[in-house]
């Protein structure tokens, strides 16, 4: 439960808002707009920017352009951040990887992951992805199916030795675990907590009046540098959990605008 009323509530995306790279549920599309209504929100994840666009804005009815801008949307770990402006998104800022990164990135994950034996013959899509900020590795391939996902790290074993492993290697590189079968490679200092801090910064609100909703909170997880930053954290294992958290936040702070 939220500590005080947060004037803005950040979430995670996959499995925070939605199942892994799949749309948002009619219910929790409806309680982000309730959202919208009384707070400030924001996704941060390491999904790029069509993700978002295909799992929350494509989902979001009945919104204007008012309401949306007070979304904030910040993919791959918060190295990228967009606003809405006159009927479009707009970038606001891009924390691009050079290229020897981004190569010497692709490099250690492909290699480790072939030595740990946890480079999949058969995949939905490339393993491998550059999103310009972010270097992503899929196990299973960016298009996998959720059942199968879930089956492939049950107990986040295989993305703890990888992440590690590769990090060992990238020094001068940020490696955080992901989504369900995903590592994700940034900027040096360039993770979630660097996004909250520039939300802050650019919006004006304070961290301590944010809130921030994730499933991977835990010291390996790339939500856990929020957590350490010292935002208020609400930790859920699904987007039911989220759903059941904002049907009791969402009256409280609907009172607090009122009054």
């Amino acid at each position: 439960m939220a500590l005080h009323h947060p004037r803005l509530v950040a979430f995670d995306l996959d499995d925070t808002l939605a199942p892994s790279k799949s749309p948002v549920d009619p219910r929790m599309a409806a309680l982000l707009v309730q959202l919208l209504g009384v707070a400030e929100v924001c996704v941060i994840s390491g999904g790029q920017f069509a993700q978002f666009t295909m799992q929350v804005i494509d989902n979001l009815t009945d919104v204007d352009d008012a309401t949306l801008a007070r979304l904030h949307l910040m993919p791959t770990c918060g190295t990228q951040y967009y606003r809405r402006g006159t009927g479009e998104w707009e970038q606001v800022y891009a924390e691009n990887l050079t290229d020897d990164q981004k190569q010497r990135a692709l490099s250690a994950v492909e290699a480790t992951a072939r030595e740990l034996g946890y480079w999949e013959n058969e995949t939905w899509g490339p393993i491998l992805e550059d999103r310009g900020s972010q270097i992503t590795f899929s196990a299973l391939g960016q298009a996998a199916p959720v059942a199968a996902k879930t089956q492939w790290d049950v107990d986040g074993a295989k993305k703890t030795a990888l992440r590690e492993a590769v990090q060992a290697l990238l020094p001068d590189l940020e490696v955080r675990s992901g989504g369900s079968t995903s590592v994700d490679i940034t900027r040096r200092g360039i993770d979630k907590a660097y996004g909250m801090n520039r939300l802050a910064e650019l919006t004006g609100i304070p961290l301590v009046d944010m809130l921030f909703v994730g499933d991977r909170l835990d010291e390996n997880g790339n939500d856990y540098p929020v957590k350490v930053l010292g935002v208020d954290c609400v930790a859920v294992e699904n987007w039911e959990d989220t759903a059941a958290f904002l049907e009791e936040l969402i009256p409280t702070l609907t009172t607090v605008s009122r009054g």
